[in-house]
């Protein structure tokens, strides 16, 4: 084990399925976590991290209460956790709600008609909230 993996701390090449991250997160959401339930790899993109975005705050006016507090379903880049992660906080079954959100997403990646995200985890936040409250 590396002094950083000891640390809680991971290279990119640490990046694995079950496990859940602190990320760089929006004001007010520090408690939110990152779980990593599936990794696969894309001849032309290289590793994709299918990842779940625990305990938001996203205000959704689709929903009871107005507030999503879980996004189940986002595949991206190494680079997006390299530069979102901060502390490994543990490890987790998959969230069982991400596997929807996959499946839609695989069949139109398989079509060419879809990719992955490249931004940090925070703005991906900020894309949804902004998104899903349009009218």
């Amino acid at each position: 084990m590396s002094l950083l993996s000891f640390l809680g701390l991971a290279s990119a090449d640490d990046f694995a399925e079950g496990q859940l991250w602190g990320y760089h997160t929006r004001k007010g959401e520090e408690n939110s976590r990152v779980l990593i339930n599936k990794v696969e790899t894309s001849p032309r993109l290289g590793k994709i991290f299918h990842i779940s975005v625990l305990n938001v705050k996203v205000k959704n006016p689709r929903i009871d209460g107005g507030l999503s507090t879980d996004l189940p379903h986002f595949p991206v880049s190494q680079e997006t956790l390299k530069k979102s992660l901060t502390r490994l906080r543990g490890k987790s079954a998959p969230n069982p709600n991400y596997r929807e959100g996959y499946e839609t997403w695989k069949n139109a990646f398989d079509q060419g008609k879809a990719g992955i995200f490249t931004i940090d985890v925070a703005d991906i936040v900020d894309a949804v909230e902004h998104t899903i409250n349009q009218p």
